[in-house]
């Protein structure tokens, strides 16, 4: 693919007065000038850079590069989703890429179902796939990436537009006011075999993983017990966990230790001897300490949204920004307020220096740039906000999640790249009813296959956790097959392994697929594809021999040949 032949769609507002030019690339090549803007383009290599300058302040609204681009039918397109809980897998020509669902389209329920994904700023369509900051296009082992090294000034979404033969890099520019310089694009190319695109790419990437999480495996407490914890759980729960030995490093407390979403004051009656003596005893266990935080929300009954309206999220017409469903609703907080930066600073302060803690899973993120603002673009405000968070956390631990995967990248040490499991295999019944975030363990361990090439290169990937209990406060209805392959992927693609169960309850036999669950897969997978609408096959060499594990990812049956 040559980069350098594109055309350059672009739309502006300069003085009130809307402008939209197609721009072939010798035009740019000889000198582009309307007078108003001017555009150039670097072609070095597999690199491209397109920057345009103004001589007055322009509202950007349309960015896109368009190439020629015939899609073979065998040929799959890589769809990265919007966030970490967004359906990211590979499509080819007649696949559907799913938006919201009609039902999810009425004002109301966009407003909350549509919060947390990209559906009032993308396109959706029939033989149209879109990828957010990288994508690539497989035929058989045959690979060529394209991926963007800089989403500062606006996300990235590359389309496939396979019923008109067109491949766009769009930049989301919605809401950029530009003066002077400002890069448009700096998209490379790379084609290999799957695992050289990937190292090429993050390779030159400009943000490198932090290399602070190789492996975690231990606790979290949220998928038994949900807000439902208290100090005796917890420290029940900790006792168990005893029993996996070392093969554990961490226990992380989830939601439901706090007063409300946004105030972030401990439950006293709940937890009435705080967090710290908790911490202190993880710590004595030898292992780290985690926390969950939702920093950018506020749900609707909060004390913060009642003192300090003014430090929440309005868009245009005054009207609050509605983060999501969570909690019965939860606001956003303007983390460019300065007042909002300093009670997150405060609260990490905190979590860290007080608590002792020395690692936080923050979740939610996405909410903090749902619409652009001040002259910035989505992409632009995500990107300030995780150095934000990274500024606020030092050189403690992040566990990103419900995040934009472009702006995580080399800031969050660890992120979720899935959504939610849920307690039962099947998908509920409102799966497909809703949105592409929506819980769903079918959707999860597609996910975790999915974005593998992810961990280790520029974080460690979260897959979310396995279920092994029989009972417990939230049973989990998984058939013993179905909990062995969930527990199988999990270890095969993620650097993060999770239980929410009492181990003290596990007999022999759980115990010994935690333990074989909970070391890191030491292994090479060499494929994953789908093979009908419902299975998915995965090659892989491990102890030196090759084998192959199909399954179902309806029933959750497999076999390993």
């Amino acid at each position: 693919m040559n980069l350098k032949d594109f055309t350059l769609r672009l739309t502006y507002s300069a003085d009130a007065k809307p402008c939209t030019r197609s721009i072939d690339c010798t035009e740019i090549e000889k000198g582009y000038d309307d007078g108003v803007v001017s555009i150039k383009a670097e072609c070095e290599g597999d690199r491209l850079r397109v920057v345009l300058n103004s001589v007055k302040k322009v509202r950007l609204e349309v960015a896109e590069l368009i190439y020629d681009r015939y899609f073979e039918t065998n040929e799959w397109f890589f769809a990265n989703g919007f966030q970490s809980w967004t359906t990211s897998r590979e499509y080819k020509r007649g696949d559907v890429q799913s938006g919201l669902n009609p039902i999810c389209k009425l004002p109301v329920a966009k407003k909350f179902a549509g919060a947390c994904g990209d559906y009032h700023f993308t396109q959706y369509g029939k033989n149209l796939y879109h990828s957010f900051t990288y994508t690539y296009l497989r035929n058989g082992d045959k690979v060529e990436l394209l991926g963007s090294l800089n989403e500062r000034t606006g996300y990235t979404v590359f389309y496939a537009d396979m019923a008109e033969n067109l491949l766009v890099a769009a930049k989301d520019v919605e809401g950029t006011v530009a003066e002077g310089e400002y890069e448009l694009f700096d998209i490379m190319y790379a084609h290999g075999g799957y695992e050289e695109v990937f190292d090429v790419y993050f390779e030159a990437y400009p943000r490198k993983h932090t290399g602070r999480v190789k492996h975690f495996a231990g606790y979290t407490s949220w998928y038994n017990y949900y807000q439902n914890i208290n100090e005796e759980i917890i420290l029940r729960d900790l006792e168990g966990l005893k029993r996996a030995g070392d093969c554990a490093n961490i226990f992380q407390i989830d939601d439901g230790y706090e007063t409300k979403i946004g105030d972030w004051e401990i439950d006293s009656e709940k937890f009435p001897s705080g967090l710290l003596p908790i911490v202190e005893k993880i710590h004595a266990q030898g292992l780290k300490a985690g926390l969950w935080c939702a920093p950018f929300s506020a749900q609707f009954g909060a004390e913060i949204v009642k003192k300090h309206p003014d430090w929440l999220l309005r868009d245009d017409k005054g009207k609050l920004v509605i983060g999501g469903i969570a909690w019965g609703g939860f606001y956003s907080l303007d983390f460019e307020n300065e007042e909002v930066r300093q009670y997150i600073r405060e609260l990490f302060d905190r979590i860290f220096d007080e608590w002792g803690f020395d690692m936080v899973k923050l979740d939610f993120l996405y909410c903090e740039a749902i619409y652009p603002r001040n002259g910035k673009s989505r992409g632009r405000i995500m990107c300030e906000a995780m150095d934000f968070l990274r500024e606020c956390c030092k050189d403690k631990i992040i566990l990103g999640c419900g995040v934009p995967l472009g702006p995580a990248f080399g800031v969050v040490d660890a992120c979720r790249i899935g959504c939610d499991a849920e307690t039962s295999f099947k998908d509920k019944f409102y799966v497909g009813l809703t949105n592409q975030e929506v819980i769903s363990t079918r959707n999860a361990m597609n996910n975790a296959i999915f974005r593998r090439h992810l961990n280790g290169r520029i974080m460690a990937n979260d897959p979310d956790v396995f279920f092994l209990r029989n009972g417990g406060y939230k049973t989990a209805k998984y058939s013993d097959t179905q909990k062995k392959l969930l527990a199988k992927v999990n270890n095969m693609f993620g650097s993060v392994l999770f239980v929410s169960d009492n181990v003290a309850e596990y007999d022999d036999r759980q115990l010994a697929i935690l333990t074989e669950s909970y070391a890191p897969f030491e292994g090479k997978v060499t494929s994953a594809e789908y093979v009908g609408q419902d299975k998915i096959r995965i090659c892989y060499v491990e102890d030196g021999v090759p084998r192959r594990l199909v399954f179902n990812t309806l029933s959750g049956d497999y076999v390993i040949k």
